[in-house]
């Protein structure tokens, strides 16, 4: 199949891909003027937190060294940012550049049988890079929705399966990832814990259910479903890189540019790492879960060394949220390595969001804050570091630098692109401030040092929960108070009613983002 021409590359595009500059300021040469797009890959991890990454906690005991080359190879942002602390919503953000409070979910998560959340006319990154001559693939967990084709009604209640709505899984899906700018799409529904476990492929199941999956309690959590003969919890993981893999050693012998979104399916729930992973580190099965991951990450940097594309592929790592591990400072409390059922670990033993406040669904940093590396070799510094606050919604604006395409005034409403900072370009920032969101609909919102949030509580998991706009609303000094220990509205009342104001702007204009010609 023949592709239109690439577009004219733009100003951006020409700056970041001429010779380039370090991470401290001082221009340097680095790479030459080329005018063909990069490949891009995007591994997005389900709830790995800030202090999973070895190289993001060197004091940790879990060893993560493919994690850690990728870093050493990129720009590391220390202040990257999910839009949400939970899935759905993230996922959302990243793929159409927008947030996900704007659309009709303004809390919670989608389940695997859910109604597709994307609006048919709403245009995603892989829709603008295709437009651009890329080749599409997704592979992993969705969890944005699909129109999944259902039984006749008056046998919907003849389902053999317990936790199955009726679905016809001989049928067509009729809004899958392909209807959304992929050019093919490999993986599950939704998280791993939620039914339907049965593969999709493009827009059907390859397989329909011959096992009824009980209920599991954690570390293996589960809900009940049906489940496919060829659907192997432990082995989600594998089929997935391999999947994945493939496809970039068919992608790489074309002609045209790639662009792969792998979403993985762990650490999250089930906490079920596969049988050759276990006791590989001495945290229990999170731990082992943990350094899976860190060999899928491996594997698929393997794949594009091996397919001699690695020079030519931008690679983005990051996760949709924190970690769903509690963090006890009582040494004397029972963790995840003394029984693991309990969800959490001593301090002393790990820190799965290292020293932020929270957990995965909380409007705390450990809901959001996310490790986030990106490479492009002779283009991005190697081992350089950035302190910028950004969010993974920035991706879709930096992809459509990258490749010269043009955005309108209706897509990624809330992505401003990250080349001038990819650049190290002296006095380059992000241009806006970041808006965070937990779980129970819980709004924050960051600005340089301050993070205000509008409510009285965390938002999610941690005590206490408060609601959104609860009174009193909160004030952080991030730059001395990472641990968002001390509230200091009090102290700042200027800053809390400029932030205020500043949220507000944000929610009613429709966009954070400029707007474009």
């Amino acid at each position: 199949m023949k592709f239109a021409p690439m577009p004219r590359i733009g100003l951006l595009a020409a700056l970041l891909l001429a010779p380039g500059c370090s991470s401290s300021g001082a221009e340097e040469q680095i790479g030459t003027f080329r005018t063909t797009p990069p490949n891009i890959v995007v591994v997005l991890a389900d709830d790995l937190g800030y202090g999973d990454v070895h190289a993001l906690q060197p004091d940790s005991a879990l060893p993560t060294p493919h994690l850690d080359r990728l870093a050493s190879e990129s720009m590391t942002f220390t202040d990257g940012h999910s839009p949400s602390a939970v899935c759905t919503p993230t996922r959302y953000g990243l793929l159409t550049g927008r947030y996900c409070w704007r659309t009709r979910l303004k809390k919670g998560v989608l389940g695997g049988y859910s109604a597709p959340l994307l609006a048919p006319e709403r245009r995603t990154i892989a829709t603008m890079l295709r437009g651009a001559g890329y080749r599409t693939a997704a592979v992993g967990k969705w969890h944005l929705g699909m129109k999944l084709p259902y039984v006749d009604e008056a046998q919907a209640d003849r389902s053999p399966w317990s936790g199955d709505p009726g679905i016809d899984f001989a049928g067509t899906i009729e809004d899958s990832p392909i209807h959304h700018g992929f050019d093919s799409y490999f993986g599950v529904c939704a998280s791993l814990d939620m039914a339907p476990y049965v593969w999709v492929e493009d827009d059907r199941f390859t397989l329909p259910p011959s096992v009824q999956q009980p209920g599991v309690k954690f570390p293996h959590f589960v809900r009940a479903g049906p489940r496919a003969a060829d659907f192997e919890i432990d082995g989600v993981l594998d089929r997935l890189v391999e999947k994945a893999t493939a496809f970039v050693a068919d992608a790489a012998a074309q002609d045209e540019p790639f662009f792969l979104y792998l979403p993985l399916t762990a650490p999250h729930k089930p906490t079920q790492p596969h049988e050759r992973f276990r006791g590989k580190t001495e945290l229990g099965e999170y731990g082992d879960f943990v350094a899976q991951v860190d060999w899928s990450v491996g594997r698929v940097l393997a794949a594009l060394e091996d397919a001699g594309v690695a020079d030519e592929t931008l690679v983005v790592f990051s996760s949709d949220n924190g970690s769903y591990m509690h963090r006890y400072d009582d040494p004397a409390h029972q963790d995840h390595v003394d029984k693991t059922q309990v969800q959490g670990f001593r301090a002393d033993r790990h820190r799965a969001n290292g020293a932020l406040r929270g957990t995965k669904a909380d409007v705390w940093e450990a809901g959001h804050r996310v490790p986030l590396f990106v490479r492009w070799p002779g283009r991005v510094r190697a081992g350089s570091r950035s302190e910028e606050t950004v969010c993974l919604t920035d991706l879709y604006a930096t992809f459509a630098d990258v490749v010269g395409a043009e955005l309108g005034d209706d897509e990624a409403e809330d992505s401003f692109s990250l080349l001038p900072i990819l650049r190290s370009s002296i006095g380059a920032a992000r241009g806006g401030p970041v808006v965070h969101h937990s779980v129970a609909g819980m709004f924050a919102i960051r600005d340089g040092r301050w993070k205000l949030v509008l409510g009285n509580g965390s938002g999610g998991r941690q005590k206490p929960k408060g609601k959104p706009f609860g009174e009193p609303y909160q004030l952080f000094d991030l730059a001395a108070d990472l641990a968002e220990e001390h509230d200091v509205a009090g102290e700042h009342p200027e800053v809390v009613a400029r932030l205020t104001t500043r949220l507000e702007e944000i929610r009613d204009g429709g966009r954070s983002a400029p707007r474009r010609p």
